[in-house]
């Protein structure tokens, strides 16, 4: 009779396996599933294990150069790189992100700061996919004859 939905069961953010401390700098990718806490330096893209409900938390004195692609993201930190979220973004007040964001479902606090676009993505499938982050390319306006 009436349309129920169902409840939104949003992933626990109080259980993080893993920890990258304040005197940590990471020079490389980091591929991670379940929870990853950020309170150091990462250079590097972050990528969640594909199919997987992971989350990762930046505190404030965390900082990433490269791009974080992952279904539950928290950010009160730095990232100097795009910001892929298919499911649940949170940008808190000291969060700065210099690049565009891409997200399903998004928080944003006052004093979050984006220097770059704010795309909302509807599809679910593919917004993860490592392939189409490696490989896309932004697509060039080309001069002269056409084809």
């Amino acid at each position: 009779m009436f349309n129920k939905k169902k409840p939104v069961r949003h992933r626990s953010t109080n259980r993080f396996d893993t920890l990258i401390s304040a005197r940590t700098t990471i020079e490389g990718d980091v591929r991670f599933s379940g929870g990853l806490h950020v309170d150091g330096k990462i250079k590097g893209r972050v990528i969640a294990e594909e199919g997987s409900d992971a989350v990762i938390r930046l505190s404030e004195v965390g900082q990433i150069t490269g791009d974080v692609i992952a279904p539950h993201i928290i950010i009160n930190g730095t990232v100097h790189g795009d910001v892929h979220s298919s499911s649940h973004l949170e940008l808190a007040e000291k969060s700065s992100v210099n690049g565009s964001v891409y997200y399903q479902l998004i928080e944003m606090a006052m004093g979050a700061a984006v220097n770059g676009n704010l795309i909302r993505q509807t599809e679910t499938s593919g917004l993860l996919s490592h392939e189409r982050a490696e490989t896309a390319e932004p697509e060039l306006e080309s001069e002269g004859k056409f084809e």
